[in-house]
């Protein structure tokens, strides 16, 4: 199994939209019994609570099902669990390289960065405290990267 963990702040917006909408991307592609796909947050703000009501709203409307995940906080076994932690913006990556860095790097990216250059921007916007505009960017950006993200890791999969 290749795994794979995603890491925003408070793992109720964009880390389990990422994880939602990246699962039904496996499934398309065919993966998705190959790996494991987790989300987890920097911060304990939201421990056991589902994704924000917008942000299954807004996945919702693009097919993307998010109420079965619950929010958690990253963990130190994460680091040695995970092939991949995947930060959805700089702030959130530099937090995870504080927390647990020595040999782990190769592990840690950035997600539009890493697999959606193309886009012209590196971060995921949080769009927790902005209009619902931002939770409808923030599908269509992950949706992009979890295509750049499938076509990574699948030739590692054998």
């Amino acid at each position: 199994m290749y795994s794979i963990l995603f890491v925003c702040l408070g793992n109720i917006c964009r880390s389990p939209t990422a994880e939602g909408v990246f699962r039904a991307k496996a499934e398309q592609a065919g993966i998705a019994n190959k790996l494991f796909i987790d989300s987890a947050g920097t911060s304990a703000y939201h421990l056991g609570e589902p994704p924000d009501e917008r942000s299954q709203q807004h996945a919702a409307v693009f097919g993307y099902d998010l109420s079965a995940i619950r929010s958690r906080k990253v963990a130190p076994q994460d680091f040695d669990t995970f092939d991949l932690i995947i930060a959805m913006d700089q702030s959130n990556l530099d937090n995870l390289k504080l927390y647990k860095s020595n040999g782990y790097s190769d592990k840690l990216k950035l997600f539009l960065a890493d697999f959606a250059p193309q886009l012209g921007i590196s971060q995921v916007p949080d769009p927790y405290y902005g209009g619902t505009k931002g939770f409808t960017e923030v599908v269509k950006l992950i949706e992009v990267a979890s295509d750049g993200l499938i076509d990574y890791i699948t030739p590692k999969l054998g």
